[in-house]
């Protein structure tokens, strides 16, 4: 299995506060990767110093042959890594539209951007009557789907997201998975940072676990569903 995402050695701290604990991890190309845990693992952490958000203290971080670890955010966003981050960050006062077109700011002289928004409203219709009303007026689960559609916009090689199912309702929650299911069978790359480590599993062909920062087990999804440690500490019985 070839890696088109390598982490090696990886370390980020917060001042003394070793967050992230020379962490190795690999992400197919084609594939969705899950990286589990509970909270302050450092699964967050992780995703914000692939997209170059944190610098790593150490470790590398090479993209199809590209060493990122030293690139500012908006050089690895051109090379094609783009995050949906916890907590959607949209731009409220800005039309639904308005903020899908935001997605697609590097490509602006792209002829092909009306028809990538018309596929967005097609991937997720609840959006399209809502096309120029206030993004500020959605509700938590059209504002996932929009942060999720802005981010696609962008054309992205790999898809970094942070907690999708963050405060929403069950029925939303197997929506936003069925359609990241979707967009990995058109060939997009996932990388899924969660906490609904039986949601995530269930998707993902491979997964991690993070405890204190570094990695507690790793493995095909199947496999990591049936582990009696991973039941144990994060599936319940």
């Amino acid at each position: 299995m070839s890696a088109f995402l390598k982490v090696s050695g990886l370390r980020v701290h917060y001042g003394v506060i070793e967050a992230v604990k020379g962490i190795d991890l690999m992400i197919p190309e084609g594939q969705i990767t899950a990286l589990l845990g509970a909270n302050g693992a450092g699964k967050s952490t992780t995703l914000l110093a692939l997209s170059g958000l944190l610098r790593p203290t150490a470790g590398s971080i090479e993209f199809v042959g590209s060493q990122l670890q030293n690139l500012p955010p908006h050089e690895i966003f051109a090379q094609g890594l783009v995050q949906v981050p916890e907590g959607r960050e949209i731009l409220t006062t800005l039309t639904v539209k308005e903020n899908l077109l935001l997605g697609a700011y590097r490509r602006r002289q792209d002829h092909t951007i009306a028809s990538d928004l018309e596929d967005m409203l097609a991937l997720f219709p609840l959006l399209r009557p809502r096309l120029n009303g206030a993004a500020g007026n959605l509700s938590g689960g059209e504002q996932q789907m929009l942060a999720i559609a802005r981010a696609l916009m962008a054309r992205p090689r790999l898809l970094l997201l942070d907690e999708p199912s963050m405060g929403l309702a069950p029925l939303l929650v197997r929506e936003i998975f069925s359609t990241l299911q979707s967009l990995n069978q058109r060939g997009l790359t996932i990388f899924l940072v969660e906490q609904n480590a039986r949601q995530a599993l269930q998707v993902a062909h491979y997964g991690y676990v993070m405890e204190n920062g570094a990695m507690a087990f790793s493995g095909a999804s199947a496999d990591l569903l049936d582990n009696p440690k991973v039941i144990e500490a994060y599936l319940g019985t």
